[in-house]
């Protein structure tokens, strides 16, 4: 087992030591989702050298704003006092109308967006797709000829794109001996509870030899799926993912900050959930897709791309437990799908992380949290009445 060893919040000399494994779990989480590079190793994504995409404001008070959900009434000022969230910034028409910070976060502190992360790999994989780069209808052994001996053999590059292999991936967050837990530790969150266990990510998918259905008949969600997507990007661009993200996406959007991915053992930036970065900047992120993928003049990231992220889902590959929170909805290309009518889309991530993009009302928000809970039903419906509650307030 990986000896790793505790650690405190330094702003509390004498404080209780946080436990190593429970690091990203209640009540730690409400420090350390704002100081990961404090705790496991990171990669930079530069923001290079160019000037920041404006922000412009026109700030307006959204505090009064109510709304309801299963007959129980709130509002908008309530709903921050009792979501547990460190961050909000809301965007109409090309401009920020709420910039909130709690919990201690500021406007230049990164916040982890645990599977957000995925949406911004789904980005790039956009990127690389329009140039020709990567081709999502080929085999993914076109270009990790290595999984030729896993259950990922007959899958496309789609398919882990929108997370309907049929790999069987044990999502369980709270379990000790499934997938999720092993990814802890590959990824160098956490300790290996088992020597047998993978040593990195990159061993753990080469571990994965069952499939549960077969490829492209139905939707289940697996974080090692945006793990392979990335390492086809890598091998595609000959490029790591941090650095691949900072050349084709952070740096030409006029990020502000620079951000950072944890990496595993073997230097892996963690795609499916290891991105950090500050709240304005996941803003510019919501500008970039509520501009079709243009922002400040600039073209990122393909139109076709986008509009396809937003039209190409199959609803009918989605369901059970799903609906409980999307009962329309859909998930394409490393974005959740609200409905097939409205074409609203999300990246979304444990804990209460949340960029919610509108292009049809030019209105996006991005919530940033520290949930006790790693999902919650009730906490995400309740974010997302929030959400459509501005949102219709701001059309009025």
């Amino acid at each position: 087992m990986t000896c790793i060893p505790p650690f405190r919040d330094p702003t509390k000399p004498g404080a209780v030591i946080i436990p190593r494994q429970d690091w990203d779990r209640a009540p730690w989480n409400r420090w350390t989702f704002q100081h990961v590079r404090d705790l496991v190793p990171t990669s930079q994504v530069w923001r290079g050298q160019g000037p920041a995409s404006p922000l412009p404001e026109n700030l307006q008070d959204i505090d009064a704003v109510g709304f309801e959900l299963d007959g129980q009434r709130d509002t908008i000022g309530g709903f921050l006092e009792t979501s547990y969230a460190d961050g909000m910034l809301l965007l109409h028409r090309g401009k920020v109308i709420a910039e909130r910070y709690l919990n201690g976060m500021t406007p230049r502190t990164p916040h982890l967006s645990q599977s957000v992360a995925k949406s911004v790999v789904g980005t790039v994989a956009g990127i690389l797709i329009g140039r020709g780069l990567v081709d999502p209808a080929a085999p993914i052994t076109q270009y990790l000829p290595e999984l030729k001996a896993t259950a990922y053999r007959g899958a496309t590059v789609q398919h882990v794109l929108d997370m309907t292999s049929g790999v069987v991936f044990d999502e369980t967050y709270t379990a000790l001996d499934s997938h999720m837990a092993q990814m802890d530790a590959a990824c160098g969150w956490k300790e290996r509870r088992n020597s047998s266990w993978p040593s990195n990510v990159w061993e753990l998918i080469l571990s994965l030899k069952e499939v549960e259905c077969t490829h492209g008949s139905s939707f289940r969600y697996r974080s090692i799926e945006t793990d392979v997507l990335s390492f086809v990007l890598q091998r595609a661009a000959a490029t790591p993912l941090a650095e691949l993200v900072s050349r084709e996406l952070w740096a030409p959007m006029g990020a502000e900050e620079d951000a950072y991915f944890t990496v595993d053992p073997a230097g892996y930036a963690l795609g499916d959930g290891g991105f950090n970065a500050t709240l304005r900047d996941y803003a510019r992120f919501a500008l970039l897709h509520l501009g079709g993928g243009e922002i400040n003049g600039r073209r990122i990231v393909p139109a076709a791309w986008i509009k396809e992220t937003r039209t190409g889902a199959l609803p009918e590959l989605f369901g059970g437990v799903y609906h409980e929170v999307l009962p329309e909805g859909a998930y394409h290309n490393q974005f959740w799908v609200e409905d097939s009518k409205r074409r609203a889309y999300m990246a979304r991530g444990v804990f209460g992380q949340l960029i919610y993009i509108d292009p049809e009302a030019d209105f996006a928000a991005v919530i940033l949290s520290s949930w006790p809970e790693f999902v919650s039903t009730t906490r995400t419906r309740t974010s997302l009445a929030a959400v459509r509650a501005i949102r219709e307030a701001l059309s009025l």
